[in-house]
């Protein structure tokens, strides 16, 4: 879904995914809501943080799995 300068971000911010998700939902062929129930069902309670400080944050490795696997690039 998103790659930094230092490579693959293993969390985003629930803000940042949500502002990818129309791109994947063209790029992937999908519906958009698709995309936004994907990132509701990888968004984990605090991230970012040591557990308990943080805002939620997105798995961006398991929302990017389950997209290969569900919804492959839409060629």
């Amino acid at each position: 879904m998103t790659a930094s300068g230092s490579g693959l971000d293993p969390q985003v911010s629930v803000a940042y995914a949500r502002l990818q998700a129309p791109r994947v939902a063209r790029a992937r062929g999908i519906d958009l809501a698709t995309v936004r129930q994907l990132i509701d069902t990888y968004t984990t309670g605090r991230g970012l943080g040591l557990g308990f400080l943080g805002q939620p944050a997105v798995d961006v490795v398991q929302l990017n799995i389950d997209l290969d696997e569900h919804h492959p690039h839409h060629s």
